[in-house]
Order: structure tokens, then C-alpha cells, then sequence
């Protein structure tokens, strides 16, 4: 005879049941999920993904004496730019830009380094130091034009901004990888991911920028924002162009043995996006003040507005005032370019409620502010925790309070207070924007200032 149930075991089975299928619900939501996502990928996002693949097994083929680090960043950017080129599709186009044209240019130097003064395009076009000026220059173009569509009021001279600050992210790349093309040629001692000594990262920070800015243009259609952006993204480039020129820095040499390891290749880049979306924050910062000021009257303006134009002239020329041992003519130089930083930022502040009037509203500006320091941190926390790692395996701990892991802490802290005001109070406006300015100063001097000023283990840059 089979036993009657009673009601507790009806319950118990009754749960039973209950969680297997939730498991069960669990387990199909999720593979349905993954199916969905890659159901709605478009075929271009596959032929996308199939080109991105190809061209860095093209690269791992050309470069055959690339250590495995070097290999395994290559197989990591190749992934990453397709889930990029998915998540945003107009880096698609840029990336298969810059696959062809560095594919174009690896064909054209055919193993021979000496090719890039006898072959006309690599000469005057594809080598790395003809595309990294092209990239300055499409930059400068790029801030004259969206000025002129900010001041004028001419969405189009505001879409050629956007246009050619495209054209000079697509040139920057593009001189990057032939220049980790070149090193190799070079010899099989000297090949590294361009990442590292302070020519380098400054085109990977303008590039870095550049992009964030990009996106948050799209993603808000707050096109009118690029002129500010490009104010610090310019100012790195006149350093650039300065430092190729005065001090010969494009000349690629061997890695020092303290950065001769494989943490330098994600350290490096990680590090990088903080300071470019810092840098964003700061110069949307900058904007939402100039707008705040807009419409203040002018008795209450005369004290308030002169902090603003300090900072703003100091994230200028943050290069110089980190410099030491400055020779008189080169004095006489860096004396012209504050007198021009002065006027520029003197000039918008002059004319600040006509800007005003195209700027987006101080919602999006502050939202822009937040996600980029955001953003930001995460990397930047990332980073610190690489470098770190790094520490622990080139001096055998993690860390020694060298400057300039002290400033990378403060840097740390500084954000991390700015977060957590704006999640526990609420912190909003003007007292946000000014932090933010003063945010990119401090992360300036612990970029370049520590390096110049305080000796450390760290010390590798010389001005």
C-alpha cells in the first residue's frame, strides 16, 4: 500500500520543485542572454570582429620576435577592440582604419628599417613620426574649428571639430603601432610596446583623451564641449612637438632594465585613462564654471572669476611649471606660451555668456564630470594596484613610500573624497567643478612634477 502524503511533505516537494525550476529559469535566462546579445550583433559587427582578429594574427606573424608579454597584450587588444567596436560602433571604423594603414605600412617597410626614407608613402605619410605630426596638426585644426563653431555659432565648423579630432585619433594610432613596428626592426633587443618613456605616453594621453571625450559627445550630443577638451589635449601637443624637437625624444632606444617587464604593459595604459578622463572632467569642469559665471552679475564677479582663470592658465602650462633647468632662449619661449595660454583662457572667460549660450545644461555638464572622474578611478585604481605588483616583483615589496607612489596615493585619495561626497552628500556645482580643476593639477604634478622634481625610484623622465 503506498503511504498517504501528508501536507508537509507536499510543501517539501512543492519547494523542491519550486527551486529546481528557478535554477532552472536562472541557467536559461542567462544562456538566453548571451544568445540574445550575440543575436543582435549586425553581420558588420562579426566581419568587424573577424577583420580585428586577422590583422593581429598579421601582426603576431610580421613581429616574430615579440616576447610572450608583448603576445599576450596583442591577443588582449585584439578582444578588447572588438568589445569596444561592439559597445561603440564608430571606434569600428577607426580601428579598421588603423589596421589597414599600419598593415599597409608593415608591407611597405618589408623588414628593412632604412625603407622609411626610400618609399614615398612611408616617407612622407605612414612612418610613425609623419603620422604622430599629422596627429598634432589634425589636432590643433580640430580645437581652431570648434571654437570658431562655439564662438560663431556654426554647427558645421562644430562637426569639422568632431571630424578631424577622429582623423587625428586615427593618425596617433596609427604612428603608435609603427612605431612598436620599428622598434622591432630596430633589433630584437630593442622591440617594446610603445607605452614607455614620457614621448610615448604623451601621445597615448592625448589619444586617450581625445576618445573619452568622443564618446561622451555621442553618447550626449554635447559637440560644443570640444573646444574646452582640446584645450589640454593641445597643450599636450605643443610639449610633444616641443620635446621631438629640442630634445630629440622620438628617437626609440633600448628600455631601461626597470622597465624592461611585462606589469609596464598594463600598468602603463591603465594609468593612462585615468588621467585622460581626469583630464576630461576637469576641462567640462572648467566649462560649467564659465557658464556659471555667465550669469553672474558683474559686482559679484570681479573676486570669483580669478581663481578660475589661475587654474586655467596653470592646466595650460602645467608642462612648464614642472620643468627644471630652463636655458634662457627656451625661457624666452615657454614666456610666450603663458602670455598665449593667458589670452586664450582670459579670451573665453571675456566671452563667456555668448558660449554660454550653446553650452549643454549643467545636469549634463555635471553628469559628464562624474562619469568621467568615475570612470577614472576605477582604472586608476587598477593601475595603483599594478603598480604595486610591479613593485613587488622588481624591488620585492609592495610598497616603499617612493614620491611617487605617495602622490599616486594622493591622487588616489583625492578622487576617492570627491566620490564619496558626491554619493553621502550630494555634492553638486561649483564646489565640484573647482575640485575637479584642482584634481588635474595635482594629478599633473604626479605625473610629471614628481619625476622632475623629487628623486625616487621613479625617476626615469629628464626635461
Amino acid at each position: 500500500m503506498t503511504p498517504k502524503m501528508t501536507s508537509t511533505d507536499e510543501s517539501i516537494n512543492e519547494f523542491k520543485l519550486n527551486s529546481t525550476s528557478t535554477v532552472l529559469l536562472d541557467k536559461l535566462t542567462h544562456t538566453t542572454g548571451l544568445l540574445h546579445y550575440f543575436k543582435h550583433k549586425r553581420i558588420s559587427d562579426y566581419i568587424f570582429a573577424l577583420f580585428a582578429l586577422s590583422a593581429a594574427f598579421y601582426w603576431f606573424i610580421v613581429n616574430t620576435n615579440m616576447d610572450i608579454y608583448e603576445q599576450f597584450i596583442l591577443v588582449g587588444v585584439a578582444l578588447s577592440s572588438v568589445l569596444l567596436g561592439w559597445a561603440w560602433r564608430p571606434l569600428q571604423v577607426l580601428m579598421a582604419a588603423v589596421a589597414v594603414f599600419s598593415v599597409w605600412a608593415v608591407g611597405l617597410y618589408a623588414g628593412q628599417l632604412n625603407n622609411a626614407e626610400h618609399v614615398f608613402l612611408l616617407k612622407y605619410l605612414l612612418n610613425s613620426q609623419r603620422a604622430i605630426a599629422f596627429m598634432g596638426i589634425s589636432f590643433v585644426l580640430s580645437l581652431c574649428a570648434y571654437w570658431l563653431g562655439l564662438l560663431a555659432h556654426k554647427p558645421r565648423a562644430l562637426w569639422t571639430g568632431t571630424a578631424l579630432s577622429w582623423i587625428a585619433i586615427g593618425f596617433g594610432f596609427l604612428g603608435l603601432m609603427t612605431r612598436w613596428h620599428e622598434s622591432h626592426l630596430l633589433g630584437t633587443d630593442i622591440g617594446h610596446i610603445p607605452v614607455s618613456n614620457l614621448y610615448e605616453v604623451f601621445i597615448l594621453f592625448a589619444l586617450l583623451t581625445a576618445a573619452f571625450y568622443l564618446y561622451y559627445e555621442d553618447k550626449y550630443q554635447a559637440r560644443t564641449l570640444g573646444g574646452f577638451v582640446m584645450l589640454v589635449v593641445v597643450a599636450a601637443v605643443v610639449f610633444l612637438f616641443w620635446y621631438s624637437i629640442d630634445r630629440q625624444a622620438h628617437e626609440i632606444a633600448p628600455l631601461v632594465p626597470a622597465l624592461q617587464s611585462w606589469w609596464m604593459k598594463i600598468h602603463v595604459p591603465a594609468n593612462f585613462i585615468g588621467y585622460g578622463t581626469f583630464s576630461v572632467s576637469a576641462m567640462v569642469a572648467f566649462a560649467y564654471l564659465v557658464k556659471h559665471y555667465a550669469e553672474q552679475t558683474q559686482h559679484s564677479l570681479r573676486s570669483s572669476i580669478v581663481p578660475l582663470f589661475v587654474l586655467g592658465v596653470l592646466l595650460l602650462i602645467a608642462p612648464v611649471i614642472f620643468r627644471k633647468n630652463i636655458d634662457t632662449l627656451a625661457l624666452e619661449w615657454w614666456f610666450i606660451y603663458f602670455g598665449v595660454s593667458s589670452l586664450i583662457v582670459g579670451g573665453i572667460l571675456l566671452a563667456r555668456r555668448r558660449i554660454a549660450q550653446v553650452l549643454p545644461s549643467f545636469e549634463v555638464l555635471d553628469d559628464i564630470m562624474y562619469k568621467s572622474i568615475a570612470v577614472g578611478f576605477a582604472f586608476f585604481t587598477v593601475a595603483t594596484i599594478l603598480g604595486a605588483l610591479w613593485a613587488a616583483d622588481a624591488w620585492g615589496t609592495y610598497w616603499q613610500w617612493d614620491p611617487k607612489e605617495t602622490w599616486a596615493l594622493i591622487v588616489w585619495l583625492n578622487y576617492a573624497a570627491w566620490l564619496h561626497l558626491r554619493f553621502i552628500k550630494g555634492m553638486r556645482g561649483v564646489i565640484a567643478s573647482y575640485w575637479a580643476l584642482v584634481g588635474l593639477l595635482i594629478t599633473s604634478f604626479a605625473f610629471l612634477g614628481v619625476n622632475m622634481w623629487l628623486s625616487g625610484l621613479h625617476s626615469y623622465g629628464v626635461l
